[in-house]
């Protein structure tokens, strides 16, 4: 992977873990756990569009997919605390 692919990825999954923590919790988790969950929720979003049939392209596309597999993330991981 090219370095730029990997600031890129770092970058997305940063902003993406970011704004799941604020639209879950009400703030973030700190630079190093927010590129965690962005980039857990790329993967995940990226599953969930593709159930889906959904198809998203480019930085904005990439960072919705990644918010909202990270928003899903933090969903579950609430609920498996709450029990």
């Amino acid at each position: 992977m090219a370095t730029e692919s990997i600031i890129m990825v770092l970058f997305i999954g940063a902003i993406a873990g970011w704004l799941a923590g604020k639209i879950m919790k009400g703030e973030g988790f700190g630079v190093p756990i927010n590129i965690v969950v962005g980039i857990v929720g790329a993967v995940i979003g990226s599953f969930l569009f593709g159930l889906l049939g959904v198809a998203v392209g480019g930085f904005v596309g990439s960072l919705i997919t990644a918010t909202v597999g990270a928003v899903a993330l933090l969903f579950v991981i609430g609920l498996l605390k709450k029990s």
